[in-house]
């Protein structure tokens, strides 16, 4: 521990008391992610229950020079919360309150400890619910900081859609709002899209201001195994170049077909295979289907089956987010090495084609799912984390996958964010005119550069 981070400690141990924390155990939670990255050790852990005390913390850690890193519910893909140059890891997890919901506007105001589950089970008796499903049960200060999304993106959009306003903890402890209430606004610069996705590097969110959508009156689930993955991406395409408003649309390969056959105890065909969903009014949800069926029966299609029964749509969406678990299972002490790409939808096909492939060559186990709708799609590779000649398969798979991407004009993170593993395609996707702009984005607004140092804006 540096000196500067013992004097920070001192100066913060009456702000927080038995709030701040220095046990091994709980710097070791806060070292990690879900993803593959190094761990690193913060030098203490903070948990804030009042933006005073975020600002409180920040101002101590300003004086002291010392980094800030903040964390939600340690879900993250790409290490972005990990310290690597230590300092004070700030969990939200006490910031964990549903300021307002205001039914008649469909929004919420959140600290940004809320999890997702939280706000939805609040909302249950409203008729309304907050859509952004990553698969997690992520906090919603998390979410927004990395730009979430996942299943429902397709029609709802990302984070970026859903956050209409901040209130954010600056690099100099100071409070900043962004946006509003209202549903649009073309004054002044959006501030608000730049702290959305922003990864912790410019401040801490210390509150949300949050869309709300409607229950549909009902939903209906799908599922249909296709001949190749061709079959199934073309199926997509057309439905979205129809113009149903499909609620969501998940793509799953022979691989985890048969696992989530293993692990979820269901019984599907092992064959690419397409999950739908269907909103709106009972007829509409009708039409939507049959419309859909009649696509992927033209598309090699087979065995289209949809349900409105909630009991059915329930254990089918249940066993598509337990995929992870079902892949995890094949391979005991395995952890799995994740690729996030996002291309046009009209490339998606060629890149999950070339992604199968390159498995199929490697000596590594592995499968590909897509968020179809939105060109999505995520590698995973089966890997023993102590074993350096697997993980470095892993790292040559999903960088090949990622530079098809680009290749293809799309991005090497459709929604895990950049953290540390992507930042070195930074400047292939952005050019060296935006990697520069960002880092005086970053040199504005922190500094002394204590904000989640060695991230985006000081690096790539």
């Amino acid at each position: 521990m540096s000196e500067a981070a013992r004097r920070a400690i001192e100066a913060l141990k009456p702000i927080l008391g038995d709030r701040l924390v220095t046990s091994e155990a709980v710097r070791e939670h806060h070292s990690r992610d879900m993803s593959s990255n190094v761990p690193h050790m913060p030098d203490a852990v903070a948990f804030p229950k009042t933006e005073a005390e975020v600002q409180a913390i920040v101002r101590v850690c300003a004086e002291h020079r010392v980094p800030i890193v903040p964390y939600g519910a340690g879900s993250s893909m790409e290490g972005h919360t990990i310290p690597v140059h230590g300092g004070i890891s700030v969990s939200t997890r006490e910031m964990n309150s549903i300021v307002e919901i205001v039914a008649e506007d469909a929004l919420a105001v959140v600290q940004p400890g809320v999890t997702r589950k939280q706000l939805n089970t609040e909302l249950r008796a409203l008729g309304l619910t907050f859509p952004v499903d990553p698969g997690a049960d992520a906090s919603l200060g998390g979410m927004a900081s990395t730009r979430a999304s996942g299943t429902a993106a397709v029609r709802y959009g990302t984070m970026r859609e859903n956050v209409l306003a901040l209130r954010v903890v600056t690099a100099d402890g100071e409070v900043l709002k962004t946006g509003s209430r209202a549903k649009k606004s073309s004054t002044g610069y959006d501030l608000t899209r730049l702290f959305v996705g922003s990864e912790g590097t410019l401040g801490i969110i210390t509150e949300l201001t949050v869309r709300l959508h409607p229950v549909p009156e009902q939903v209906a689930a799908a599922v249909c195994a296709f001949e190749t993955v061709e079959g199934a991406i073309a199926t997509v395409q057309e439905t979205v170049q129809y113009g149903i408003p499909i609620g969501r649309v998940e793509f799953l390969d022979e691989y985890s077909i048969e696992s989530t056959n293993m692990y979820s105890g269901m019984n599907l065909k092992v064959a690419p295979t397409l999950f739908f969903e269907f909103e709106g009014t009972p007829a509409w949800v009708e039409e939507q289907s049959q419309i859909v069926a009649e696509i992927a029966a033209n598309n090699g299609g087979s065995g289209f089956q949809w349900s409105a029964d909630a009991d059915e749509r329930a254990r089918l969406w249940q066993a598509r987010h337990n995929h992870y678990w079902a892949v995890k299972s094949r391979r005991a002490g395995c952890e799995i090495y994740t690729s996030d790409i996002c291309v046009p939808i009209s490339k998606l096909a060629e890149n999950i084609v070339a992604g199968l492939a390159d498995i199929e060559a490697s000596f590594l186990e592995g499968q590909i799912i897509a968020h179809a709708g939105d060109g999505n799609f995520h590698a995973g590779y089966l890997v023993d984390p102590n074993n350096e000649t697997e993980l470095a398969e892993a790292a040559r798979l999903a960088d090949r996958s990622a530079e098809r991407a680009l290749a293809s004009g799309g991005t090497v993170s459709g929604e895990h964010g950049i953290g540390i593993g992507k930042l070195k395609f930074m400047r292939r996707e952005h050019g060296d005119a935006a990697v520069e702009s960002m880092k005086r984005i970053k040199a504005a607004l922190d500094p002394l550069g204590i904000m989640n140092p060695g991230k985006m804006g000081q690096a790539g």
